[in-house]
């Protein structure tokens, strides 16, 4: 809507200045659209310096909140693999999250926290679900991942989603527990939500050492059934030359490859599933498909589907007490195995520890 906007505001005058001449237009509509592509990034480039303000008013009253920059793997796909710079690690940001009552003599959990997507980013929509994990004493890590948004377009083209992103979100758990003494290598777990449930399971799937336990919540399980049931304008995002390239109809096994639900076979680490029949984001089949897999391969694993939630994909990712009720689930859950230093016997409890009520 935006580039809507920005496009036609502009291309109106340009109609009656060229008048017959297509060419020229065509010409200016091109380069308007290019500029409109460098505009949006910059935008969010803004709005990215913005949230990193919002995250210390929003939890810093709890939490030392910093950003750290870190390396994953090279680009998967190089333009000239000759080039100056060729091969280099690719370099991006994550966010760290360490309780104010923390002591660097003890040894703290921690989770692993990618955000959702396609293009995205770790934001203040976040709030509540950091206070909640800061209250029960969990040091939390977010990388901002190759194509995340709000590091200009460089870093948005450079994303490979079920692929290298992957790796970037183990390189931030690496990072923390090469670097933080008080982090506990033996207590890390992994939770995402939408996409970032996707990297969640792909993480556990390619590195079950690393995790003790995992959540995915209405997870993306399935990328060729969902190039079915999306519009042409989503699988452009995937079918950018900078990024797959090719649709689900060109090249099949790829979009396999990047999928959870066809590499269930690998699951050994604990996990737990949510999802919601009325998720107008990811369908309930993507996940369905993911739950009749893991069953396939005799795999141990919990989940829950849930009945037309309020809130459909967010369901309970929302500020609301039912979907605060269905988080303490999932507290209790990564508890089993994380053993944080605070544990609350009941929603009201961590309530008033996470929200200072």
């Amino acid at each position: 809507m935006k580039k809507s906007l920005i496009l036609l505001t502009i291309c109106f005058p340009l109609i009656s200045l060229y008048g017959q001449d297509p060419r020229g237009l065509a010409d200016e509509i091109h380069k308007l659209r290019e500029y409109n592509q460098h505009l949006e990034h910059r935008l969010d480039v803004i709005e990215k310096n913005i949230d990193d303000l919002l995250w210390y008013e929003k939890v810093g009253d709890v939490a030392h909140i910093d950003k750290v920059y870190m390396t994953g793997p090279p680009l998967w796909k190089e333009q000239n693999p000759n080039a100056q710079g060729a091969g280099n690690p690719v370099k991006f940001w994550s966010y760290v999250f360490i309780p104010r009552d923390t002591d660097h003599a003890k040894s703290y959990p921690l989770i692993v926290f990618p955000h959702g997507g396609v293009h995205s980013d770790f934001n203040t929509y976040y709030t509540h679900i950091v206070r909640e994990l800061i209250a029960q004493g969990y040091i939390i890590v977010a990388a901002e991942y190759r194509g995340s948004t709000g590091y200009g377009g460089a870093h948005y083209r450079k994303i490979d989603y079920g692929g290298l992103e992957i790796e970037d979100v183990d390189a931030s758990r690496e990072y923390m527990v090469t670097n933080c003494d008080f982090v506990d290598k033996n207590r890390v777990g992994i939770i995402g939500w939408s996409h970032g449930g996707l990297i969640a399971l792909h993480n556990i799937f390619e590195h079950p050492g690393n995790y003790k336990v995992a959540y995915a919540g209405v997870p993306v399980s399935d990328l060729i059934a969902r190039m079915g049931y999306k519009t042409q304008s989503y699988r452009d995002l995937y079918e950018a030359d900078y990024h797959i390239g090719e649709s689900a109809y060109d090249n099949v096994e790829e979009y396999r490859r990047r999928s959870p639900a066809w590499n269930a076979h690998k699951l050994k680490t604990p996990l737990l599933i949510h999802t919601n029949t009325n998720d107008a984001d990811v369908n309930v089949l993507e996940v369905e498909h993911l739950i009749k897999s893991l069953k396939a391969e005799d795999k141990e694993f919990e989940y829950k589907i849930f009945e037309e939630i309020p809130g459909g994909h967010s369901f309970n990712r929302m500020d609301t007490k039912i979907a605060r009720e269905i988080r303490m689930e999932i507290y209790r859950f990564l508890e089993d195995y994380l053993d944080p230093p605070n544990k609350f016997r009941n929603l009201e409890e961590l309530e008033k520890a996470a929200y200072k009520f």
